[in-house]
């Protein structure tokens, strides 16, 4: 199975943590929220990982080559980082992930190998790791139909209908994965180079099945704002984070 990960952003939100920095390159604990992420992915077996980059994507890149030599990584550089969005990153993968499984990522999501265990074994092909619980408007959320097949998805979704909170990792099948990059490049010809890869999602969801997993029980964090990186170095001491 291949993973890709989307870190190109700027994330002036936490200026001025990432002056000098991608986001995803803040330690919280002992590690970064990348290296994080890879020993998930290592301990998952899975060692192909498409890196989409931007922002001091040099530093970034010389972290990951120099400490994890055995990985095998494909950096694809998005060059218009300041003015596109997570769709845009996303659909510059399309050569070399449309048609495989994959693991989807972003960079700035802090969780246990516990996570990413339920939706690899998870008995569905196309899943994603859902936070149950009451939303606001900054979270991305999905609306459950029957069966845990997930009907909507996206940041504008009426929060009183919702199921909870789209956590930013998920794992996706071949078939899906075709169409899923059909819509993608949709969207970008459309004009949705800001967009979030979710607003390509959205409407193939009505005739392609996606479904989520519930990790409401797990310590996971997306590291948005401030008070988030505090939160994930609280939640990182969590016994789930040591195995």
């Amino acid at each position: 199975m291949k993973a890709v990960i989307l870190a190109a952003g700027v994330s002036r939100r936490l200026y001025p943590a990432t002056y000098d920095i991608p986001k995803c390159l803040i330690k919280v604990g002992e590690k970064s929220i990348i290296d994080h992420q890879l020993d998930s992915l290592k301990h998952s077996e899975i060692n192909n990982v498409t890196i989409v980059v931007g922002y001091h994507r040099e530093t970034l890149i010389d972290h990951l080559e120099t400490n994890y030599p055995s990985m095998d990584f494909n950096f694809i550089i998005n060059h218009h980082y300041f003015e596109t969005n997570t769709a845009y990153s996303l659909q510059l993968c399309d050569q070399v992930i449309r048609g495989n499984q994959f693991i989807l990522l972003n960079a700035d999501v802090l969780y246990p190998y516990e996570l990413l265990n339920r939706l690899i074994n998870s008995s569905y092909n196309s899943v994603l790791a859902v936070d149950v619980k009451a939303c606001g408007k900054e979270e991305v959320k999905v609306i459950e139909g029957d069966n845990q097949r997930l009907v909507a998805i996206g940041k504008d979704l009426i929060e009183d209908n919702c199921l909870g909170e789209f956590i930013g990792v998920a794992k996706l099948s071949n078939d899906f994965s075709n169409i899923f990059f059909e819509s993608l490049v949709k969207l970008i010809k459309a004009g949705g180079k800001s967009d979030y890869f979710e607003a390509a999602m959205h409407p193939i969801l009505v005739d392609y099945a996606v479904y989520y997993e519930n990790v409401s029980d797990l310590p996971c964090i997306e590291i948005d704002f401030v008070e988030d990186l505090e939160n994930a170095k609280d939640l990182v001491k969590s016994d789930l984070f040591k195995k």
